[in-house]
Formats: C-alpha cells, sequence, structure tokens
C-alpha cells in the first residue's frame, strides 16, 4: 500500500512524491517533491521527452525563519530506484513499511545569487493511516492521483540550516503517462485536516476543454468517500498574477502565507471553513499554459540548475 519507487515511468510520463507539512507552532512550514520525469523541467521538455529516468530531481522548499529552495535535475546516472528506495543525486527517500525517510544533501538556489547553501538534514514523514484508493483526473485515465497519507505527523531535523520542528502533514503521489500542459491548461489543488479526518478539493480545466472538479474526505483511518464540493472562495491572484481558487462552506477562505509564488505556480497557506470547522488548509494554483510560454522557459534554468551527475 505504501509508494513503489521502481514502478515504470512511460517515455513522455512522469511520476512524483509530495509531502508538505505545517509545524506545531506554525512558524515553519515545508514541501518535499521528488520527481521522477520532473514535470516542470525545461530540460525534459526540450529533450522530447523519451527518458524521464533522465531528468529527476528533488525539490525542497523550507518555510519560514532560514528559509530554502532547492530543485536540482540529475541524470540517469545520478539515480538508483529499488522497490523501497529512490537516490537523485547525494540525496534519497526510503519507505520503511510504516515511514517515509527523506535524506536531503543539496545546495539551494537563489536567483542574482552565486552562493549555494548547502541544505541537509532528515525529514520523517509518519503517516496516520494510509489510502489504497487511486483516483482519475481525466477520462482516459493518463493522469492518475494517489492520497497517500491524507495525515501524517512530520519529524524534521535540519542540520544546514540548523533548524528542528515535528507538525502535521500530508503525503501523496502523481503519475501520469503524457505531459502536465498535454492534459491540463490550469488546476487547483487544496488539503486540509479536519476533526474527522481530511478533505481534499481537486478541480481545473483540463486540455479539451472540459472542467472537472471533486471533493475527496478521508476519514481516520484512511478511507476515501466522495463529498460535496464546497461553493468557490475566490482568492487575490499571486503577485505573478496567477489566478487563485479554493473551496469553503462560508465562500470565504483567507490567505494567511503565499509560499510560493511564481509565473505559473502558486502555493498558498490559507484560512477556510470546510466539515463544519474553521480549518487550515494548503492550497495550490497551476497554469500551464503560462509554463509552456517561451518566456517562462527561459527563466526555468535559472531556477532549476541541471547537473552531470
Amino acid at each position: 500500500m505504501g509508494p513503489r519507487f521502481d514502478a515504470e515511468v512511460p517515455p513522455g510520463g512522469y511520476t512524483w512524491w509530495y509531502v508538505d507539512a505545517i509545524s506545531d507552532n506554525g512558524q515553519h512550514a515545508l514541501t518535499i517533491i521528488a520527481f521522477v520525469g520532473s514535470v516542470f523541467s525545461p530540460y525534459y521538455k526540450r529533450s522530447g521527452r523519451d527518458d524521464p529516468i533522465d531528468h529527476c530531481a528533488l525539490n525542497v522548499a523550507l518555510y519560514g525563519p532560514e528559509a530554502r529552495w532547492v530543485m536540482t535535475e540529475r541524470p540517469r546516472g545520478s539515480v538508483t530506484r529499488e522497490a523501497n528506495m529512490l537516490a537523485i543525486g547525494p540525496s534519497r527517500v526510503e519507505w520503511t513499511g510504516d515511514a517515509l525517510h527523506i535524506h536531503i544533501e543539496e545546495r539551494d538556489t537563489r536567483l542574482f545569487n552565486p552562493v549555494h547553501r548547502p541544505v541537509r538534514g532528515v525529514v520523517k514523514v509518519h503517516p496516520e493511516a494510509l489510502n489504497p484508493t487511486s483516483f482519475a483526473l481525466d477520462h482516459d485515465e493518463k493522469h492518475i492521483w494517489h492520497c497517500l497519507a491524507p495525515r501524517a505527523r512530520i519529524e524534521v531535523e535540519m542540520e544546514k540550516p540548523g533548524l528542528s520542528w515535528k507538525g502535521k502533514g500530508y503525503f501523496d503521489h502523481n503519475r501520469g503517462s503524457e505531459s502536465l500542459e498535454d492534459g491540463f491548461r490550469i488546476w487547483h489543488w487544496s488539503r486540509a485536516h479536519t476533526k474527522r479526518g481530511a478533505l481534499v478539493c481537486y478541480e481545473g480545466e483540463r486540455r479539451d476543454g472540459s472542467l472537472f472538479a471533486s471533493a475527496i474526505r478521508f476519514d481516520r483511518e484512511g478511507v476515501a468517500e466522495d463529498a460535496d464540493l464546497p461553493p468557490i472562495a475566490r482568492l487575490p491572484r499571486s503577485k505573478w498574477r496567477v489566478e487563485r481558487s479554493a473551496r469553503s462552506e462560508i465562500s470565504v477562505a483567507r490567505v494567511r502565507r503565499t509560499w510560493e509564488d511564481t509565473p505559473f505556480y502558486a502555493r498558498s497557506e490559507l484560512s477556510s471553513h470546510l466539515d463544519g470547522e474553521e480549518v487550515v488548509a494548503v492550497q495550490e494554483s497551476l497554469d500551464m499554459r503560462r509554463f509552456a510560454s517561451p518566456i517562462v522557459q527561459f527563466m526555468l534554468p535559472y531556477r532549476m540548475p541541471r547537473r552531470k551527475k
């Protein structure tokens, strides 16, 4: 039921494992994404996407005091895939059978700054329960989403920068047999912990113009069921003017913090109202039309370097 890191990834396809978390004191947050066939890689796109294993990256984003951002792409020769382990360069993620251990050995990327600071440490993800059910995001099942752990406890022990905290987290997996821009124009996603378990909302517009929207409730045992879709809560655009949208039972949500703000992607922490209670939600908005634009493709290598090993 846990992740399998050695599953086949077809040419043109992708797979990723995503973790986010907020510290118990609210001062820190993180997202970590392990990519095979990195969907946002300008190098993978330019290559024709024939070899996804040749375009892998571990994206580490630490928010709050001592913020860091890492996304260095590695080639096939620096990638090791086993059933329970994925190594990308000097970093690796391991599934122990009941927890995900993420060993980080990277250097950060800062625009217009040649000094790349070390980012080193271990993050442990302890699911409260595992969900076995995956969901297709399109009619042809070319894009699959699997919420592995709608609720998890997180332990963060970073040596560089010196950070130590615990918090609440989330762990999921996406995979596909075509590029995101071939499948979608835009999407909005959000997740929130509730007293009953967790609620995840997924919606957007596919490349063919069709719309999709769903709300899925997970109980404390990780069992999924369809939920009534809450009303749309419009959010202010990001500084890069990315349109954001979420769901809230009182049609009102507030951006507490914007974690990521890029020309085609925004990730935010929200205050919202779901399952009859006030909740803290993590939300993302993605515009693949902007991602595919020549100016964004020109800019991406400055943020996402590629190494030979």
